[in-house]
């Protein structure tokens, strides 16, 4: 499929796939929220969460990501950090 002229919000997207597709946006807030409110309560700024790594900023789930996969701005995995 070639690529849109027209660009797509993410709000958009998320309609669609409620009044399109069907999907429950809500059921699957409540259970993303449900997987970190114990590392969220701790006060942690992420969790990972089977091979799912969920970002924590400011008390809110900013982003979601899986484990490992590549970073889509460079087109490999990133490298992991060494801590001192």
């Amino acid at each position: 499929m070639k690529k849109s002229r027209i660009p797509v919000t993410d709000h958009a997207v998320l309609r669609y796939l409620e009044r399109v597709e069907g999907m429950d946006i809500e059921r699957v807030r409540r259970e993303i929220g449900a997987r970190v409110d114990r590392a969220a309560d701790m006060g942690a700024c992420g969790v990972i969460i089977d091979g799912v790594n969920y970002k924590i900023d400011g008390g809110v789930v900013a982003t979601v990501l899986k484990v490992g996969r590549c970073d889509v701005r460079i087109g490999r995995k990133r490298r992991a950090r060494v801590r001192q």
